[in-house]
């Protein structure tokens, strides 16, 4: 097949599809525009989120049989004219599983234990071992709110530190293992003392945590988010924190990722975010490693294989 990569990719992507013996275009600067000229010649995509895969640009892809996600978020994509055309659609969520789970860990790890304020402290010569004094991980109990691929890696990573896991899906059913309790989402709420979000972006996950649905757990509560920044708004992060609903907010994604483009309350809101020290980020990059870059292709190629 002719396959178009209009993304950057690990360089190994390039081996592993003529080793298959497909033919590659690879295009990491394509415009949108010049996609839109050339994607008829093409029976596969492979793609990071340069450009929606829209109806717009679909049309004219009169002979795709397929599109390669090196990735696992697929909200960008209409997956509905997809189905209609029969085109396949394969994403990586398996090649940069790990990478989420431990970034997640660490970034928990990181706020529980001040790292961030204290190396900044101690740079400067302030030795306040007070003011810098943490929490343990051993003992609390951690809701899951998705338990795909993301969801159920982060929880194998928990297991040594003796931590009572829940772990909630609302799509799938009679999923528990030895080493997490599958449980309702009002249970998890009812009970969980960090919250880790592991879902992709739907009309129903988007704005999904309002200020309501926060008060309604139980108890205040640390929440991560390496999933999408749009089930949480700034102002309701800030809400939430200002009331000491949430103990604290770990962030790999933002709704808002491009800063030149927030509107003024956003501007206003991320400002007023980015001053809490119960407040850490982190650029979208928690499935991001060097060995994921790899990994997703070999995880795409083989799904190509299979399916072709």
């Amino acid at each position: 097949m002719k396959i178009l990569i209009i993304d950057e990719m690990h360089e190994s992507i390039m081996p592993l599809l003529q080793n298959e013996g497909h033919e590659m275009v690879y295009s990491p600067k394509i415009t949108r525009a010049e996609i839109m000229a050339t994607v008829a010649e093409f029976d596969g995509l492979i793609i990071r989120s340069k450009t929606p895969m829209d109806r717009e640009l679909l049309e004219r892809a009169t002979k795709l049989k397929f599109i390669g996600r090196a990735g696992a978020g697929l909200d960008k994509i209409d997956l509905e004219y997809m189905a209609e055309r029969d085109i396949k659609l394969f994403h990586a969520a398996k090649g940069n599983r790990d990478a989420v789970a431990e970034q997640a860990v660490g970034m928990l790890l990181a706020l529980f234990n001040n790292l961030g304020k204290s190396d900044q402290e101690v740079r400067k010569g302030i030795w306040d071992r007070e003011g810098n004094r943490g929490h343990e991980l051993m003992g609390k109990t951690v809701g899951i709110m998705g338990f795909g691929n993301m969801g159920k890696s982060f929880a194998r990573r928990l297991r040594g530190f003796n931590v009572n896991i829940l772990a909630y899906d609302k799509y799938k059913k009679d999923f528990e293992e030895d080493f997490f309790h599958e449980v309702t989402w009002e249970k998890l709420k009812a009970e969980a003392d960090i919250l880790s979000i592991h879902v992709p972006l739907t009309p129903e996950t988007r704005d999904f945590f309002t200020l309501k649905e926060l008060q309604s757990f139980a108890k205040p509560f640390w929440l991560i988010n390496t999933a999408r920044g749009e089930v949480i708004s700034f102002k309701t992060l800030n809400e939430a924190l200002d009331q000491g609903i949430l103990r604290g907010a770990l962030l790999d994604v933002l709704e808002n990722e491009k800063f030149q483009k927030f509107s003024e309350e956003q501007k206003a809101e991320f400002e007023k975010l980015a001053a809490r020290k119960n407040v850490l980020f982190s650029p979208h990059v928690a499935g991001w490693t060097y060995e994921s870059y790899e990994k997703i292709n070999k995880v795409l190629v083989n799904k190509i294989k299979s399916a072709f």
